[in-house]
């Protein structure tokens, strides 16, 4: 398969008002991509698109305020995008949410809150849009999925769950639409400077306290800055590749994965096991689990959870939505 060509091309992304999405948005703008950005940040879309079209005079951009909780208002949006643009040469899936919480400290409506938006608006956005990319010649689909799409850490039964489901629906479709030419990538970042730690949503049975700990201790690993992800994604796209891991802080686990399939979570907990504190010194912060992607808006990020219950140990990763 020939590489994906930018220039001329309509390019639609979810999760631009910040982050990684805002990233990819000028990124693709730079490339020569016309835009079709969705968001629910009012204002954040507003500040992208000003950039942009500061920079790029040249370039269409469109922008569609929208919740992706709110399955008719994605599913309208979704049937707009395609009347306006029959022919679509990419789609990057990038908007997520995220939960912290142990599955006993979330509700249920919180859980399907995170898979609604994280999988099920990817389904839609894809189902309703890939007519467009099918009648585009040499067209390209991006999904990201995760590091928590790779591993599944303690605390992170809603957000895994909802991105190992995004892998695999976008490993099928890799295998589905290559008689159609149609690229396919799922996207795999680690420890990526975005505002996730801060503005993700706590469980209802998660004490404030233990979160805000865990949250000022995980926030110190996010390393990556937004600009650097966005250009490997869209390297990646650009050269058909189906997988795109972001920082060995996401390579590093996944080849622990591979290694020890069902055991890697007692190798991680010993990773992140506290050494023991000097006489007199004050106890050490629990450690905490990181997740990703702020509400909506960003993808992939590390987001504190509670720490352990009394006689467990914590499982973590190094610094890992949106």
């Amino acid at each position: 398969m020939r590489d994906l060509v930018f220039p001329g091309g309509t390019a639609v992304l979810t999760g631009a008002a910040s982050g990684i999405g805002a990233a990819l948005a000028h990124g693709l703008a730079r490339r020569g991509a016309d835009l079709v950005l969705l968001d629910r940040d009012a204002d954040g879309l507003a500040a992208t698109v000003a950039a942009i079209r500061a920079a790029y005079p040249d370039r269409r951009v469109q922008t569609h305020l929208v919740d992706l909780a709110d399955a008719d208002a994605t599913d309208r949006v979704a049937a707009e995008i395609h009347r306006a643009h029959p022919r679509i040469r990419l789609l990057i899936n990038n908007a997520g949410v995220a939960l912290g919480g142990r599955f006993d400290q979330v509700t249920l409506e919180e859980f399907l809150w995170v898979i609604e938006i994280n999988f099920r608006a990817v389904v839609r956005l894809t189902h309703a849009l890939l007519p467009a990319l099918k009648a585009e010649s040499g067209a390209h689909l991006v999904n990201v999925s995760s590091l928590f799409g790779l591993i599944a850490p303690a605390g992170q039964a809603a957000y895994s769950a909802s991105k190992f489901a995004v892998r695999g629906f976008t490993e099928a479709l890799r295998h589905e639409l290559v008689d159609d030419g149609i690229g396919v990538t799922s996207v795999h970042p680690g420890g990526i400077r975005t505002r996730i730690a801060a503005s993700a949503r706590i469980g209802s049975g998660v004490a404030r306290d233990e979160y805000e700990a865990g949250r000022k201790q995980f926030e110190k690993l996010l390393t990556i800055d937004p600009a650097t992800a966005a250009e490997v994604i869209l390297r990646g796209a650009q050269r058909r590749r189906g997988r795109v891991l972001i920082g060995w802080s996401a390579k590093l686990p996944d080849l622990l994965a591979r290694v020890a399939p069902a055991g890697y979570g007692r190798v991680l907990a010993l990773g992140m096991r506290q050494r023991p504190a000097r006489p007199g010194a004050a106890p050490a912060t629990p450690p905490a689990v990181p997740a990703a992607d702020a509400p909506a808006v960003a993808t992939d990020a590390a987001l504190p959870v509670p720490s352990p219950r009394a006689g467990e140990e914590a499982a973590a990763e190094p610094g890992h939505r949106a």
